[in-house]
């Protein structure tokens, strides 16, 4: 089974050896410290590679923001993919959206878990700039995946679909803010179990 999708946000670039091991630096040290209080200095250090690789694989700083902020979203999708494959009706696939936040939540952060990464970025850039759209973009994303999963149980309802999927996403949204400020998955869990209650009721 596969879920409908909207047009997401693409890489920009191809992949190098050299632009791998910056967005893998940019990622841990951006949801770790933060994008402001993150340097390039620190960035290239632990990346192992000279200043001038920066440079040649990124214009600029905020260049990289914008590719580590495409790079978490096609993480996110990959780890829904995964969960999508045992999917069976549009239930599962609602549910398969909450388990890829919750996967997410899991993961070995360097300094544990702090809630969702494009979020945290996008709460330090200024109104206006392209990473808050390329965020905004995503959740869009996530939403617009509810509710295809949720026209699918509401065959015949499509009036409901909006609504439904709507509660569903500020539900993840809210249970995601509260696990990362108790640094644990248990809230994205909890609403996962209340979103498979209010599938059943409908």
């Amino acid at each position: 089974m596969t879920g409908p999708v909207q047009a997401a946000p693409q890489p920009r670039k191809r992949q190098g050896a050299a632009r791998r091991k910056l967005l893998d630096a940019a990622a841990r040290r951006f949801y770790a410290d933060g994008v402001s209080a993150t340097g390039i200095d620190t960035i290239t250090a632990e990346a192992g590679v000279a200043k001038m690789s920066l440079y040649n694989n990124f214009s600029s700083k905020a260049d990289l923001v914008l590719a580590y902020l495409d790079a978490r979203h096609e993480e996110w999708l990959d780890l829904y993919r995964c969960r999508m494959e045992s999917a069976r009706d549009g239930r599962d696939g609602v549910l398969a959206v909450f388990d890829a936040y919750a996967d997410h939540a899991r993961f070995a952060y360097e300094r544990g878990f702090r809630g969702c990464g494009l979020l945290n970025a996008a709460a330090e850039l200024p109104a206006g700039d392209e990473g808050r759209a390329v965020v905004r973009r995503h959740k869009e994303h996530v939403e617009a995946l509810l509710s295809a999963h949720v026209a699918q149980l509401l065959a015949g309802r499509p009036e409901e679909v909006g609504p439904v999927a709507e509660h569903l996403s500020f539900l993840l949204e809210g249970a995601m803010a509260r696990a990362g400020l108790e640094g644990s998955a248990a809230r994205v869990e909890h609403a996962r179990t209340m979103a498979s209650d209010l599938l059943e009721r409908l």
